[in-house]
């Protein structure tokens, strides 16, 4: 939804606005005798320093909103140039990985498992890795959301999937493998297929596979 008023740009009034229609938009409903609890959060654009025209304020609001999602439930943000800032490199990088993807440049790391009671390694959790060829290493807590709000996790993730199975199926094999799953790829319809057929192509038995969900 969209609030727009006019001649209204006092900030500390907006703020007290934005938290009063939070808090009555968060307020539990009775629907069919059942109680529903709605969440909202809110972006905050000011013309004409956020944008002149409708697009650009309406773009300005969504950065803001987008912000305040981030920073939990029930905010608002005011929108800021660096929010701007953030939303170009967000682009800049979601291009890089789909580019990283095709040209094969992400890596899977294993972190052992260990039984405490002997010290024996019996398993392996692939993580995923992606030394940028320009800004070298990219922290997957900055990449792996890029790649959620683009659905670029889908193609990722079955990569990773595939790429653990091949690998794992030439470990011992008492030695388990576990693999991080998102929520978006999780949900995929394919996505049982997909985990079948990276079965299939590796040879690697089920029992052996741990889909851990993030």
């Amino acid at each position: 939804f969209q609030i727009i008023m006019p001649n209204f740009d006092d900030r500390g009034q907006m703020g007290e606005l934005a938290a009063k229609l939070i808090q009555m938009v968060s307020q539990p409903y009775a629907i069919d005798g059942k109680r529903a609890v709605i969440g909202a959060s809110l972006g905050i654009a000011v013309a004409p320093h956020d944008g002149d025209t409708r697009e650009a304020l309406v773009a300005s609001a969504d950065l803001a909103l987008y912000a305040a999602k981030n920073g939990g439930r029930g905010q608002f943000r005011f929108f800021s140039s660096e929010l701007q800032d953030e939303a170009m490199e967000r682009s800049v990088l979601n291009h890089d990985l789909r580019e990283a993807l095709v040209r094969e440049e992400l890596e899977l790391h294993y972190q052992p498992v260990v039984r405490i009671d002997d010290n024996m390694v019996v398993g392996f959790e692939a993580l995923m890795r992606w030394n940028h060829s320009e800004r070298g290493a990219i922290s997957p807590s900055v990449f792996i959301p890029i790649a959620e709000e683009s659905n670029l996790i889908v193609p990722l993730g079955d990569w990773a999937l595939r790429q653990a199975c091949t690998d794992a199926a030439k470990w011992p094999q008492s030695v388990r493998l576990g693999v991080n799953i998102s929520s978006v790829q999780f949900a995929n319809p394919s996505f049982v297929a997909t985990v079948a057929d990276a079965l299939e192509q590796s040879g690697l038995e089920p029992q052996r596979l741990e889909l851990e969900l993030t």
